[in-house]
């Protein structure tokens, strides 16, 4: 049981949203993991989400409602869609899940608006293979509309994709900004290249954060995770920046599996804490 500290209040237990009523930030619980490509338990994570950030602070008053998880992601995407279309807030927060909760949370939020939008991935893969799994959201979100040379790939780890994609992020148009390059340069300066390509058409930019981009010592509850990948800090520096910038729309935070975390939970606090972050930065706006 926590501690109860009056001089200390505690991120999370955030209500729901009413009808019509507007807010800064909005979550959204996105458990999709049934066309994961590797045995996931991916959808048990928001809720442990949820459960862990109350281990955090809230340092903000920005008005924050938690909209619960949307029911079978997986199985009615269009109805995920329409649940985070249906949010009224500035930002919106989506707790995935599996890379699947992507798609839905930019539709929901781009609309009619995708052929302006903008979208910016921190992954360790193009997420560009045929079909409709956990590695596709980035080719279904071409082919809805999205125009490739506002896609920026921040973290793409070369030995963990094929050749073939690589060659079809290039033929897109796709900004990829490799891991190697991350060792020279700030995340901070990587995030402001970012968010100027995708918000070259002045539309709404979602940025997808993978949490598998992050080395797999702090991020074992990744299933794709490798050795050699970004920090927690890092990630944590990309989550506050992305909710700093006025035209960033949404955010999920996806490809963790609360259920083959470690001991410690660390891959679940990582999430915790991006949330946070994000959060903060959107109290900058």
């Amino acid at each position: 049981m926590l501690n109860s500290d009056p001089l200390w209040p505690r991120a999370g237990d955030w209500p729901s949203p009413v009808a019509e009523e507007w807010a800064d930030v909005a979550l959204i619980g996105m458990p999709t993991s049934r066309t994961s490509l590797s045995p996931t338990q991916a959808h048990t994570t928001p809720s442990a989400v949820r459960e862990i950030i109350r281990r955090y602070a809230a340092l903000t008053d920005l008005r924050i409602v938690d909209a619960g998880n949307v029911r079978e992601p997986d199985l009615n995407e269009q109805g995920a869609i329409d649940s985070v279309a249906a949010l009224r807030a500035e930002l919106v927060i989506a707790l995935g899940g599996d890379n699947a909760a992507t798609v839905s949370t930019a539709l929901g939020r781009w609309g009619t608006a995708i052929g302006t939008a903008g979208l910016i991935t921190l992954d360790a893969h193009h997420d560009l293979r045929d079909g409709v799994t956990n590695g596709s959201p980035v080719r279904r979100l071409l082919e809805a509309g999205l125009d490739g040379r506002r896609v920026v790939q921040i973290g793409i780890e070369p030995l963990a994709n094929s050749l073939a994609y690589a060659e079809r992020a290039r033929d897109a148009g796709i900004t990829v900004i490799t891991r190697d390059e991350l060792r020279v340069r700030s995340m901070e300066d990587v995030m402001a290249q970012a968010l100027e390509i995708a918000g070259a058409g002045d539309g709404p930019i979602h940025v997808d954060l993978d949490v598998d981009v992050c080395d797999r010592s702090v991020a074992p509850g990744c299933p794709a995770s490798l050795p050699g990948g970004i920090s927690a800090l890092e990630l944590r520096i990309a989550a506050r920046v992305a909710g700093a910038h006025p035209a960033v729309s949404s955010i999920d935070i996806v490809e963790v599996d609360a259920a083959a975390d470690s001991a410690d939970e660390r891959t679940v606090r990582l999430v915790a804490l991006c949330v946070l972050e994000a959060i903060s930065g959107a109290a900058l706006r």
